[in-house]
């Protein structure tokens, strides 16, 4: 229904988007993701034909919009972050104009009669536009999308200002769309896209980053697994915390542990990751039994969409997991004040080689000076 290929756009020498090329198939649901500035709603505009490509194509249901716009157009449904309307109209006047508007030959009053029902804005369709709240606004926006019947409909952040009720009912009726319609969305909210879509895109830099299912784009782009510990340590110290961490990071299969906060007195949460190729859960429990630890809970914690997209769009130095020459990963950076009350950056650690070797260098200096003052 819907194809881009190798579409390209530039401002000066400035390249929003690079190249990029995908499909959404009939009855598909997309997600759009990606950060400010990345080349996302550039990307829509020209799905909609509301600006030009540099160079690509853009076919919906075999037409380019850029040769034949009036064609292509007539089968989108647009709504854009900020609704376009006109707020000193009522809903139904406004409505009505958008039929006008579009050309539509379904039967006017029964039309914008179920499609006022769909997005639940019967009770204030007799209203003025600007004295609705920024939520029946959006809906208002939504609705006149949906005039015409189009198959492909584009909707750019359409649950902003929604309170939590409407926006389940958003998510629902969009759904419920998407077995009548191609629908692509854009939200920065990643459950609600997590929620509603068949499939995700994520561009970042003016370039498909990711295309898949959330699922299919984890094991793409890393294969580490996240598990949470919590342990009690015998002595009820934080000397248990060491002991506990250094025994976990030498087995096998462990790439990373840290020791989060403490539950209750010496009973402390660990984040581990692992290679994602050894299940290491056996072995824990055998560690934690020879020295008397309680495993209190146990919990993996695959990625998330949030996740994902922050490894992707941040940069984090994980690539695809095929890829043979792998970044090294990102040190997990604190924060740490030293004794003139500044406040600095350090590596994990790196603090606790520092602490380490203090007492060596003072014990040296000691030595050194002859012990005087």
């Amino acid at each position: 229904m819907i194809e881009v290929r190798n579409l390209t756009k530039k401002y000066g020498d400035k390249v929003a988007v690079r190249n990029i090329s995908f499909k959404v198939e009939k009855g598909e649901i997309l997600g759009f993701l990606g950060p400010n500035g990345a080349g996302k709603s550039t990307t829509m505009n020209m799905l909609t034909g509301y600006i030009s490509s540099t160079s690509g194509e853009v076919l919906i249901d075999g037409t380019d919009i850029l040769e034949d716009p009036r064609k292509a157009k007539a089968n989108i449904g647009y709504l854009p972050e900020i609704p376009p309307l006109y707020v000193d109209m009522t809903v139904e006047a406004y409505l009505s104009f958008i039929y006008d508007l579009k050309k539509c030959k379904l039967p006017r009053s029964a039309h914008i009669k179920d499609v006022c029902s769909l997005c639940k804005i019967e009770d204030v369709k007799h209203r003025i536009i600007k004295n609705l709240s920024k939520g029946y606004r959006q809906r208002v926006g939504l609705a006149q999308a949906l005039i015409n019947n189009p198959p492909v409909l584009i909707l750019d952040e359409p649950t902003v200002g929604l309170d939590p009720n409407q926006i389940i009912e958003i998510r629902s009726l969009i759904k419920k769309l998407g077995k009548r319609h191609t629908v692509i969305l854009s939200s920065h909210i990643l459950p609600e896209i997590q929620a509603v879509c068949d499939r995700i895109i994520i561009i970042n830099k003016g370039e498909v980053a990711a295309d898949g299912t959330a699922d299919e784009i984890a094991n793409n782009i890393t294969n580490e697994h996240k598990m949470t510990l919590r342990i009690e340590g015998p002595t009820h110290t934080a000397d248990d915390k060491r002991l506990i961490t250094d025994a976990i990071k030498g087995i096998q299969g462990v790439k990373y542990i840290r020791a989060d906060m403490e539950r209750e007195k010496g009973i402390y949460d660990y984040d581990v990751e692992t290679d994602g190729q050894t299940d290491v859960r056996r072995e824990i429990n055998r560690v934690c039994s020879e020295n008397g630890w309680n495993i209190l809970m146990l919990q993996l914690s695959d990625l998330t969409l949030e996740d994902i997209f922050l490894k992707i769009t941040m940069d984090e130095g994980i690539g695809s997991k095929n890829d043979k020459k792998k970044k090294a990963a990102s040190p997990k950076i604190g924060l740490k004040v030293d004794d003139k009350g500044r406040l600095n950056a350090v590596k994990e650690g790196e603090e606790e080689e520092k602490e380490e070797a203090e007492p060596e260098k003072a014990a040296e200096n000691e030595e050194n000076n002859g012990g005087e003052e």
